[in-house]
């Protein structure tokens, strides 16, 4: 737990350094990190998933921010992909690499706002731009049905704990659940285990999502669809 509370400091402190760079001026915070920092998800997250927020050229942005890491960062890592930027960087050998993606794609208008990013680890808070809840709850639920990982449908019970609308199709209903029921034990006890709160791990070994579950299987809820 403790190499997590490090590993998020660490977050924390790129992204300041970022901001002070002036990077995040152009980009949105998303994914489990932007509800771990903004939010206070319960689980940790290991990498940092930005959206570029108006249009740059990319190149020259990768040029600048992979120059930039470069000379003050321990810089492991740094492509120009096809469809996003993505570069690697380490605080300390012992410690787990932070790997930055960074989408080559605008975010929607209107699904971005100004949130205040903190963590308990860090002793200074950072204004980052980032999706709004209803955004990522979409997010969420299209990167489940894609990719199937444990982390996104912890995100989205996440989510609808905290009082929002699930609006799904019928066919992304039955797919979100299909992906529900073919997590096994080892996926709640391992993989989603070892990134959650200590007092949450029991919960979710016994009871898996079955808060999500009966969101999705409640009768009233699927008449209206």
């Amino acid at each position: 737990m403790r190499s997590l509370e490090n590993h998020e400091a660490f977050e924390m402190a790129i992204l300041q350094w970022l901001g002070s760079k002036r990077f995040l001026g152009s980009l949105s915070l998303g994914g489990g990190t932007m509800l771990r920092l903004c939010h206070e998800l319960p689980r940790y997250s290991l990498d940092m998933d930005f959206w570029f927020f108006k249009t740059e050229d990319y190149e020259e942005f990768y040029k600048r921010l992979s120059d930039a890491l470069s000379r003050e960062h321990d810089l492991t890592d740094a492509q120009n992909k096809y469809h996003s930027i993505l570069v690697e960087i380490q605080r300390e050998k012992t410690m787990p690499k932070l790997k930055i993606e960074i989408r080559k794609t605008v975010a929607p208008l209107g699904s971005t706002e100004e949130k205040i990013a903190f963590s308990p680890h860090f002793p200074h808070q950072v204004l980052v731009r980032g999706f709004t809840l209803e955004q990522m709850l979409r997010n969420k639920v299209l990167a489940l049905i894609d990719r199937a990982e444990i982390r996104d449908a912890f995100d989205l019970e996440f989510l609808l704990r905290k009082g929002l609308a699930l609006d799904l199709s019928e066919e992304e209903r039955k797919k979100v659940l299909t992906r529900l029921r073919g997590f096994t034990k080892r996926d709640f006890a391992v993989k989603l285990g070892s990134i959650l709160q200590p007092e949450l791990r029991e919960y979710y070994r016994h009871q898996r999502f079955a808060y999500l579950q009966e969101k999705l299987s409640f009768d009233p809820w699927r008449n209206e669809h």
